[in-house]
């Protein structure tokens, strides 16, 4: 296969860091048709991945100058065939682990830029269901991907990739703010009892629908975490201090992580982390 190789040797994509207020986990044999529904917020704080061409003397994929194995990002590279000839270089604002997303980022990140680095000519739903793939296979997410994709504030009303999924928005842009006490494994989670998941995150999106507003994503957020048996002590404490000085915080859903919208935890006491919703979905910038 040809390929149109950039003049400048790399390419970089800049993913938004993605939020989930709630979800309900739908599994299936078919990955691409996998996923889950809910909603969430994508943020103006992110992931920044370039690809590169392959040096001898430096690992595969690195997150903010460290070697990391990340298997969701080298099925995408494998998938593009550049698998031996990519370097990934991951630079971000975010924590991993913590419930933003940056692994499904890292591969969304990976799939845009070597796609425009080595000339694959894949279109963006193709790009987009490639790193889905990915990451349901390899068990770091299941809707994080078609959220960043989108950017804005998605509602995933059905689960999976692009010829299987369905999103919508809710229409407004806020002040975000967030806190992180550790990091909750995703993989732990749904590796039991997901009913209770399913049934809270289908009730709150069910609500969420009827009144698309950002008040009614984080209220059902705290429900859907309550419901769900997810809160921690520590989340539990802090939401309640939002709460209580008049603001709207939530659980990160998976990460010992608060959210709020406007100043709340700032109002609350907290030394927190500031950014908004990201206008714009995932996309090359260069």
């Amino acid at each position: 296969m040809s390929e149109e190789l950039r003049g400048n040797g790399e390419s970089t994509a800049f993913v938004p860091g993605h939020v989930t207020s709630f979800f309900a986990p739908y599994p299936d044999d078919d990955p691409e048709r996998a996923g889950s529904r809910g909603a969430g917020l994508t943020l103006t704080d992110g992931v920044e991945v370039t690809v590169r061409a392959a040096e001898d003397d430096a690992p595969p994929v690195t997150l903010d100058g460290d070697p990391i194995a990340m298997p969701p990002v080298e099925a995408v590279l494998d998938g593009l065939g550049v698998a031996d000839r990519a370097r990934v270089v991951a630079e971000s604002d975010l924590p991993l682990g913590t419930g933003f997303g940056v692994s499904g980022a890292m591969t969304l990140g990976t799939a845009l830029a070597a796609n425009d680095r080595f000339g694959r000519k894949r279109s963006a739903n193709d790009l987009v269901t490639l790193a889905h793939r990915a990451e349901v296979e390899a068990g770091t997410g299941l809707g994080d991907v078609v959220a960043q994709a989108r950017g804005g504030v998605p509602i995933r009303l059905d689960p999976g990739a692009p010829a299987h999924g369905r999103l919508d928005g809710v229409p407004a842009t806020r002040r975000v703010e967030y806190v992180t006490f550790g990091d909750l494994s995703t993989a732990e989670v749904l590796a039991g009892d997901t009913d209770p998941l399913v049934a809270a995150g289908d009730a709150a999106l069910t609500r969420l629908v009827d009144r698309p507003t950002l008040p009614t994503l984080v209220a059902e957020s705290r429900r859907f975490a309550r419901d769900a048996g997810l809160l921690t002590d520590r989340v539990r404490e802090a939401v309640d201090a939002v709460v209580d000085a008049g603001g709207e915080a939530s659980m990160v859903m998976l990460g010992e992580t608060v959210f709020a919208l406007d100043s709340g935890l700032t109002d609350a006491g907290f030394d927190a982390e500031v950014c908004r919703t990201c206008d714009a979905g995932a996309h090359v910038t260069g």
